[in-house]
């Protein structure tokens, strides 16, 4: 079995798959979350679901450098 010096850049398929669904996910959680905000009138909840759809946007950012090749720069 071959040692690897450097882990190398890649994805697998399982890795794509993942991927795909944690994106789609947090891409329908934001739409649904933003579409809720001019139906609150709470000042607070609306703030919450601001700082909800913050990080829902984060997670999508990060599959993002994920599917970019970053995969070695995050660890």
């Amino acid at each position: 079995m071959e040692k690897y010096q450097e882990v190398p850049n890649i994805i697998t398929g399982k890795d794509l798959d993942y991927l795909s669904d944690m994106f789609e996910w947090n891409i329908n959680a934001l739409k649904r979350t933003n579409d809720c905000i001019p139906k609150v009138k709470s000042t607070d909840i609306i703030n919450m679901l601001k700082e909800t759809c913050k990080l829902f946007e984060y997670n999508l950012n990060v599959i993002l450098t994920l599917l970019e090749g970053g995969i070695n720069e995050r660890n």
